[in-house]
């Protein structure tokens, strides 16, 4: 099996977060996006890993060669071959997926690195392949698929009247990765756009046309990463299921001085609580340092310094400083507030 990670957007929505560390490598509960992302999909497919491939646009090779050695560790923590390819212009889904056609081949699952998920499901190897789902509300903001028999029956892109509420998360297994990658260069090579882009929803539709038979995938929770709200949120619900699994969150070397931690609560390396009440539902990354202080319901990555602050529902990226009375923040890496 092979996971093919397109994230080559820039995370324009997440700014300032995303201008000096790439959104999906951005940590929820001590560990990025993607590599949640990854370890959640091998659970479901429960089969080795052979390889990974991240695709990633031309503003990530900007950042530090850290980043491509950051994603090589993901694909090697999981026993896999990690690859990074770059996509030089940002034209769609189809076309990012292509950047990564010298590992398409074989039984691979596509997953888009914007959202995590939790599921129970067992994912069917003997279909042509699947796609994850999610019941939703309001489907009119989302692509849906229509089922007939437990096979899907059609694609609609954001459909202005209701015909299914199950919503594409943005995650697909494909039983024959060469077939995917010559359908994919089908639309380019014939130019076959949608807005200006090659969309992989196209593909699907001519591999449905051919008698490929796609299932559904129904994950129980869909968590987006996209703005600051829903990313704060989403580091909420992950502590709440790595708390339920044993996951051990709060490193041995946190020093704690006239300081409480409320569980559930990721808490790394050499952090330094004094007169402080840290949590729940707060992620804080390793050698930070928080003093007088009461923070929830937050997200604070990496070499933070927060005092005589009052902290509901924040986002503060790495080497931010912050001092202050706000309550509700989003500040970018190496912002001073003081």
């Amino acid at each position: 099996m092979k996971i093919i990670v397109p994230m080559a957007g820039v995370g324009s929505r997440l700014r300032p977060h995303t201008l000096t560390t790439p959104k999906p490598l951005t940590l929820i509960a001590g560990k990025p996006i993607v590599q949640r992302l990854v370890e959640d999909i091998t659970k479901v497919v429960k089969e080795d890993v052979e390889e990974i491939a991240f695709i990633i646009g031309p503003a990530t090779k900007g950042f530090k060669e850290e980043t491509k050695e950051n994603l090589i560790k993901i694909a090697e923590s999981l026993g896999a071959k990690g690859h990074v390819f770059v996509q030089e212009t940002a034209l769609g889904t189809a076309h990012a997926i292509n950047c990564a056609k010298d590992v398409l081949d074989g039984p691979c699952v596509v997953a888009f690195a914007d959202t995590l998920f939790k599921a129970e499901f067992t994912l069917d190897t003997e279909a042509d392949g699947a796609i994850w789902v999610k019941q939703v509300e309001d489907p009119s903001a989302f692509g849906v698929v229509k089922l007939k028999d437990g096979i899907i029956t059609d694609f609609v892109e954001k459909p202005k009247e209701f015909v299914t509420d199950l919503a594409i998360i943005g995650i697909y297994y494909f039983k024959d990765g060469a077939k995917l990658q010559a359908e994919l260069q089908h639309l380019i090579d014939n130019n076959i756009m949608d807005r200006g882009e090659f969309q992989l929803t196209d593909a699907l539709e001519n591999m449905k046309q051919q008698g490929m038979k796609f299932v559904p995938g129904k994950v129980d929770e869909w968590m987006d990463c996209g703005k600051k709200d829903p990313t704060v949120d989403t580091n909420t619900k992950i502590l709440g299921f790595a708390h339920k699994d044993g996951e051990k969150l709060i490193a041995d070397s946190v020093v704690l001085e006239n300081a409480t931690i409320i569980e559930p609560c990721f808490i790394g390396e050499n952090v330094v609580l004094k007169n402080a009440i840290v949590g729940p539902n707060v992620s804080l990354g390793e050698n930070s340092v928080v003093e007088n202080a009461t923070i929830k319901n937050s997200l604070i990555q990496k070499n933070v310094e927060i005092s005589n602050a009052n902290l509901d529902n924040a986002m503060i990226g790495n080497h931010a400083k912050y001092n202050g009375n706000f309550t509700s923040v989003s500040i970018g890496d190496y912002t001073e507030l003081i």
